[in-house]
């Protein structure tokens, strides 16, 4: 058994009941007739080229720091399998006929999630705030994207991120888990790594919560 199981579990338990949360937030909204689905699926896409973008270059950004030779490596597999997200979102675009052209996925700036993710140095943090959490995050919007699209008749889509982007995803996860079992073994860097996770899982409520309130997408994927 891993010396540090009660960590891992309560971690598990910290952000099931923020993915919890999340459910919320979309189903106590007022429902909205999908008039044009082509176009919502456009523009969720648009929005997960704009986090495709910022994970890959997060990942690539922490190799130079990051001491552990598992973790870097771990780190550059995660930065490639981003960025083939995103060349991959662009052709499905393509194919659906969107029009890419002076698109700038980064033209308003980084998120609040890359800059608050950026600014963590311990590689403990980093992979509790990203790996673990944020990218169970993602794997959790991109079922709701998929389910989205099942119900308006984008089967295509739908198998696209079935079947290309969350096998990548599931892994992104178990590379954090993997991480923190082998890595967090001491009470501060798991109370570190604990309480990265809880930035994350708030900051990810505020900003469903402005998604789904004021601009209205409520099944926008991750990354």
């Amino acid at each position: 058994m891993s010396p540090n199981v009660e960590f891992l579990e309560e971690l598990d338990r910290l952000v099931a009941e923020g993915l919890v949360e999340l459910a919320n937030v979309k189903a106590n909204a007022p429902a909205t007739p999908v008039e044009d689905p082509k176009h919502e699926i456009v523009q969720r896409l648009k929005f997960a080229l704009k986090n495709e973008l910022e994970a890959s270059e997060l990942a690539a950004l922490w190799m130079s720091s990051t001491p552990e030779v598992d973790v870097k490596l771990g780190l550059a597999r995660q930065s490639g399998d981003e960025a083939k997200h995103y060349r991959l979102i662009e052709e499905h675009l393509r194919d659906l006929d969107a029009d890419l052209s002076g698109f700038e996925p980064l033209g308003s700036g980084y998120s609040p999630m890359f800059q608050l993710l950026r600014a963590y140095e311990s590689t403990v943090e980093r992979v509790a705030a990203a790996q673990f959490t944020r990218e169970s995050l993602a794997l959790f919007k991109n079922e709701q994207f998929i389910g989205f699209c099942d119900s308006v008749g984008a089967t295509s889509t739908a198998r696209f991120y079935r079947d290309e982007i969350q096998p990548d995803e599931q892994w992104h996860v178990q590379l954090g888990r993997q991480t923190l079992e082998k890595y967090a073994l001491t009470q501060e860097l798991q109370e570190k790594a604990l309480a990265a996770s809880m930035a994350v899982l708030d900051l990810a409520k505020r900003i469903q919560t402005k998604q789904v309130i004021e601009m209205g997408i409520g099944h926008a994927p991750g990354c």
